[in-house]
């Protein structure tokens, strides 16, 4: 490597102090609940290893991750930490999660009676989650599936440590309806279980005044820098930064097409950059501005701190 030049072109920075002082802010924001960290996707493409570690290191201690293989990943680094997946319990997998100690988010009558039906800690089995849907209409008990839940008996506190379920739209403040049915169907539903402790606000419940903490919050995309206030300032701290190499600067005139398939054409007099970043290094293809698209539509990039819209294919 040459001193002082970038080989790679584009370069992506990651701050994990960043993301440990945004989950402490939702931390401070959600007591006296205690708050979770969601690491699914690859720690949301970071790193579930890094991203795991750095927010054991803050003081998290619980953890959702969506598949089992993420869970035996994230327990390779954390030996002590509580570890839900969310995506359920699939046929014949309940041998693997008591192996690597980790708790199924389960959805289903098919998946309780599997978890508490058999194996070596029948009668006894270890702690998992409970998934009620309250108008997610994706994972989850429906209405239906909640009455015969608790009609099977099979529902106490010890093997179930959480009863859980998922907020649609609680970052849209402008129709607060949804959410605050959400929250009513999660109080009614809780109540058939008072002694199992629950949890229903993700990052933008956190931060909604009609949402309670209860026992336990699972914020995801604020800890990597989303913004849970859409329309307020962000309260969090910007985890990612990309920064690109600027490879040509050109001038094309009014008319003048640009790109693949020429998709966006030159409304008048414009300097172009082109930068070493592309679709290959994960930066979307889509983003770019053509003819007739709607305005905002694009992405954009920040150029000599002046936002400047990406276009062309």
């Amino acid at each position: 490597m040459v001193s002082g030049v970038n080989p790679h072109g584009a370069v992506l920075t990651v701050d994990l102090g960043a993301l440990a002082a945004n989950w402490r802010r939702l931390r401070d924001r959600a007591a006296p609940a205690e708050c979770a960290a969601v690491v699914k996707a690859d720690g949301y493409g970071l790193g579930i290893e890094p991203v795991g570690r750095a927010l054991a290191r803050a003081g998290c201690r619980t953890f959702f991750v969506a598949h089992i293989d993420e869970a035996a990943r994230l327990r390779a680094v954390l030996a002590e930490a509580v570890i839900y997946v969310l995506n359920g319990l699939p046929a014949g997998s309940a041998a693997l999660y008591r192996e690597i100690g980790a708790r199924p988010v389960l959805g289903s009558l098919e998946e309780v009676a599997e978890w508490t039906g058999g194996g070596p800690d029948a009668g006894h089995p270890p702690p998992a989650a409970l998934h009620v849907d309250t108008g997610m209409n994706r994972l989850g008990f429906d209405p239906a599936g909640v009455r015969e839940l608790a009609q099977c008996g099979l529902v106490t506190a010890g093997p179930f440590a959480l009863l859980m379920s998922h907020l649609a739209a609680a970052e849209d403040r402008q129709d607060d309806v949804l959410t605050r049915r959400q929250a009513a169907r999660f109080a009614e539903i809780r109540s058939l279980w008072p002694d199992i402790p629950a949890s229903l606000s993700n990052s933008s419940g956190i931060f909604h005044p009609d949402v309670p903490g209860l026992d336990l919050v699972r914020p995801g995309y604020a800890l990597y820098g989303g913004n849970p206030t859409p329309g307020s300032p962000n309260p969090m701290q910007p985890v990612i930064r990309l920064e690109a190499e600027v490879l040509q600067l050109r001038t094309v005139e009014a008319g003048e097409r640009v790109g693949y398939n020429g998709r966006w054409t030159a409304p008048g007099r414009r300097r172009l950059a082109t930068l070493s970043c592309g679709y290959a290094d994960g930066f979307p293809r889509a983003s770019g501005g053509s003819d007739g698209a709607a305005a905002g539509s694009a992405g954009a990039v920040l150029a000599a701190g002046r936002l400047c819209p990406v276009i062309g294919r």
